[in-house]
């Protein structure tokens, strides 16, 4: 066949791949876009957030029909039909790709299934079931993203050590489920398993879980963990496992002992590593760091001046919308335009329950760069509409510049975190300052209005939390 010539080339069709491909196509760019697996939509659609979200649902609803008697609701318990749970999960996955196919194919994206190799910096080479297509570009985006990390000391080979992968698979809910990890991963499916009925273990080498995150934000989540999972594990090194009948033997490092345990499956979740395997990079000038992920500048672009990198693959914080950022960089870049990946926010989401979010300067991160700060916090055992959910257990937190009372950060922690810190995201994104956000009005009785509130305890005369101090 004749090779494709066309302006731009993105390798890989995630959040970031896809998003860069559909906005340089709005921007009359003709462009290509290669994915190796014959649906659409990368990890996260396919092996992550999409399928963790809905079976985080799942969990939340069985745990809902567990607490509501003291509500005056009697459910009898849930019975899990697998097959049904699966059926209706990989539906939500079928659907929303084929709603990225359909985009593609209106934007007039031409869409090649296969491997994607480059041959040189201009040339990309496909193997597509109908054989090889040579793609010449001017420009081309690499959006391959991660993979989970499976240290080799860990890999039986034994479908019973599952990565992230698998356990979306959820095959079965196995007696006793250890979690190596105590990341976001190892936590929201630690969550989704012990919901349904597994005795988790999690194990996490460092001191505390949810590295990144301000402990007083943690904390309700490990509190709400300690009670759903059998135990959690902090300076808990695992030292190696080997396949025992029908189970996973563990050897772990743990309060000074050394404990040889057995378990139905095994979880490892202890990250990711980028995807830039077998692409042929080593046939441009595209360079990588230490860690494997592609060098790039503030634009995307990376050492090769025609190929530009975006996403996991190019390292930095591994979260999807911050891919979808990026790939808009780049693509603006390619088109002549000056926006930097340096001009925007990236929010974190843990989907524990209760959720996890935050935006901006954490807490901890002023105070290791001895940066003068003042934090107000607004609990969430004052917030009426928290109480009506019967989660009182959240908090709200602002860091914010006394000079200047510029909101820097925003951490939420409690039911639907997730959706509200969107509003920390513009505060901080704009320049906002604490005042900003106490005059604006937020409509009663919602958990928004906890924004507003932690807002007004910095001048010390929020409604309904008494402050210790009075701002003139």
């Amino acid at each position: 066949m004749e090779p494709i010539s066309t302006e731009l080339v993105v390798v890989g069709a995630g959040p970031g791949g896809y998003a860069a491909a559909f906005y340089a196509a709005d921007h009359g760019r003709q462009v290509v876009l290669v994915e190796r697996e014959q649906r659409l939509g990368g990890v996260c659609l396919n092996r992550g957030c999409i399928p963790s979200k809905a079976l985080l649902n799942v969990a939340h609803t069985v745990k809902v029909s567990r607490e509501a008697e003291h509500w005056g609701l009697k459910f009898q318990p849930p019975e899990v039909d697998l097959e049904r749970m699966r059926a209706w999960k990989d539906g939500i996955l079928a659907k929303l790709a084929n709603g990225v196919a359909q985009l593609a194919r209106r934007r007039k994206v031409e869409v090649l299934h296969g491997r994607g190799y480059f041959e040189d910096s201009q040339t990309l080479r496909v193997e597509t079931p109908e054989g090889q297509r040579f793609v010449k570009f001017q420009h081309a985006i690499v959006a391959t993203g991660s993979l989970p990390a499976m240290p080799r000391a860990f890999d039986l080979g034994n479908p019973r050590v599952m990565t992230s992968t698998e356990a979306l698979e959820i095959e079965e809910v196995p007696p006793t489920l250890l979690i190596i990890g105590g990341g976001y991963i190892g936590m929201e499916l630690g969550t989704v398993y012990a919901t349904l009925g597994s005795e988790v273990v999690l194990a996490e080498a460092a001191p505390s879980i949810l590295a990144g995150s301000d402990p007083d934000l943690a904390r309700p989540v490990v509190n709400s963990a300690k009670k759903n999972f059998r135990e959690i594990r902090v300076n808990a090194k695992v030292l190696g496992m080997a396949t025992r009948g029908s189970r996973i033997q563990v050897e772990m490092e743990f309060n000074g002992e050394r404990l040889v345990e057995q378990y139905d499956r095994v979880l490892v979740a202890v990250g990711r590593t980028p995807n830039c395997e077998d692409l042929g990079l080593e046939n441009t000038k595209v360079t990588r760091d230490e860690k494997g992920f592609i060098e790039t500048d503030e634009f995307q672009r990376t050492t090769d001046p025609a190929i530009y990198a975006i996403g996991d693959v190019a390292g930095g914080v591994l979260l999807a919308h911050k891919a979808t950022r990026e790939a808009r960089v780049a693509v603006e870049h390619i088109l002549g335009e000056t926006s930097t990946a340096d001009d925007f926010i990236i929010p974190a989401v843990v989907f524990t329950d209760p959720e996890l979010a935050w935006c901006g300067l954490t807490e901890a991160e002023a105070r290791q760069k001895g940066l003068k700060v003042e934090v107000a916090k607004f609990p969430w055992s004052a917030s009426g509409r928290a109480l009506t959910f019967d989660r009182p257990d959240g908090l709200t937190k602002l860091v914010i510049d006394p000079e200047t009372e510029r909101i820097l950060g925003v951490g939420i922690v409690g039911h639907g975190a997730g959706e509200l810190i969107s509003e920390g995201v513009l505060a901080v994104e704009m320049g906002a300052t604490a005042m900003d956000l106490a005059l604006s009005v937020h409509p009663h009785p919602t958990l928004s209005e906890t924004i507003m509130e932690c807002a007004e305890l910095f001048y010390g005369y929020a409604t309904h939390a008494l402050s210790r101090k009075h701002r003139e």
